[in-house]
């Protein structure tokens, strides 16, 4: 009020414009009709930002102004202390958030590490490395997949080792005869031509038999070693019957035939039949009886074939499923030693087993005991009895 500092700010305010006299000498100049706006001073101690309002007091002629000021320095510094915490505060953010996010990405990209080191590692004669697996996520599906495939995998290298070595085992002997017979034969004699020449026939029929015994052996390993289809146990049953009469004079029957439609592969159940069927004419005497049966039970579907033969002893009956394995009954007894582990393969491709029942001297059952896996809906069973002896 007329150029000297009337009132201030109390004492708790930081900011002290009246101290300032290069703001308190420029406040004097401005003019009861001065225009009111914001202006910005710039002197020796600070920065402001302030209004000057002239005021007219009635009755009272004494020029005064009001003056609000800012300091801009403090306000900046407030301004730059703010935006300095949201960086710190921003970057110790993102620095937390890549540490976390590199320990979260390292645990769920160790399976795709060791997925890497184990296929690394697997070579064509060492196939067991596994990859540990835990948890439902997608990598942990993706680990349980390599899996499968690397079971897969050591299945069919194993598979082809044994059948290499399989068929080198036994294809050696018969060759061995061969060339033999073959470095001894005295072309000028017709007789031991012809003899040789017999010999020879019956060697490579009985090598093209063991190798289609060996093929199916390794075929047993593929997924697509059985195809299953609607099939009718009962009628599957008496073709089997049929097909087996050519095999040996004896007493052929029926116990039983399963009045049911389930999913089977028809021509590889043929196949185990017929061959166990073959296995009880060679170990059974002529007239004696040989039948077929089939029954569905508790989930469970059973077709078998029982004889009157030699019979197994324990001791065989652990062997007898190996390959090349034959029982003492089976001493020189024409054959392969294949027969048996075919048979296993068959029913082991549909799910199931094979079971024996033997004592020696009394005959054997084998059985094929399989899952039991419905037909389609829409499948008519044809009428049959359960039980009937074909002579």
């Amino acid at each position: 009020v007329s150029g000297k500092v009337r009132w201030t700010a109390p004492p708790s305010v930081l900011v002290r414009p009246e101290l300032d006299q290069d703001l308190v000498d420029r406040l004097e100049k401005v003019g009861a009709k001065d225009p009111v706006r914001i202006q910005q001073a710039t002197t020796r101690l600070n920065d402001y930002r302030y209004v000057a309002v002239p005021v007219t007091v009635v009755g009272d002629p004494a020029p005064a102004v009001l003056v609000l000021a800012y300091d801009r320095r403090a306000e900046h510094a407030e301004l730059t202390s703010t935006y300095q915490t949201y960086a710190l505060v921003a970057l110790g953010s993102l620095v937390l958030i890549g540490v976390v996010g590199w320990i979260v990405a390292g645990r769920l990209l160790a399976p795709v590490r060791l997925l890497a080191a184990t296929a690394q590692r697997i070579t064509d004669s060492d196939l067991s490395d596994r990859i540990s697996v835990s948890g439902q996520d997608d990598l942990s599906d993706l680990t349980r997949t390599v899996n499968a495939m690397l079971d897969r995998l050591e299945t069919a290298f194993a598979s082809q080792r044994n059948l290499l070595d399989d068929a080198g085992h036994e294809l050696r002997t018969p060759l061995t005869i061969l060339r033999g017979h073959l470095e001894l034969l005295d072309p000028t004699d017709i007789g031991e031509v012809e003899a040789t020449r017999a010999l020879a026939l019956d060697e490579v029929d009985r090598m093209h038999g063991l190798v289609d015994s060996l093929v199916t052996l390794a075929k047993a390993e593929r997924p697509d070693f059985v195809r299953p289809a609607p099939v009718d146990v009962g009628r599957l049953t008496d073709d089997v019957l049929d097909k087996a009469r050519t095999l040996g004079p004896r007493r052929w029957t029926v116990d039983a035939r399963a009045d049911v439609w389930m999913q089977l592969d028809p021509q590889r159940v043929t196949q185990a039949l017929l061959q166990l069927a073959a296995n009880a004419v060679k170990f059974s005497a002529e007239g004696t009886t040989i039948a077929f049966g089939s029954e569905v039970a508790n989930g469970r579907v059973r077709l078998w074939v029982r004889d009157e033969g030699q019979g197994v002893s324990p001791t065989d009956a652990k062997r007898i499923f190996e390959r090349f394995a034959r029982g003492n009954a089976g001493r020189g007894v024409e054959g392969s030693g294949l027969g048996l582990p075919i048979v296993a393969a068959i029913a082991d491709a549909h799910g199931g087993t094979v079971e024996l029942i033997s004592r020696p001297g009394h005959g054997a059952t084998f059985t094929l005991d399989l899952p039991e896996r419905s037909a389609p809906d829409g499948v008519d069973s044809p009428s049959r009895h359960q039980t009937e002896e074909v002579p």
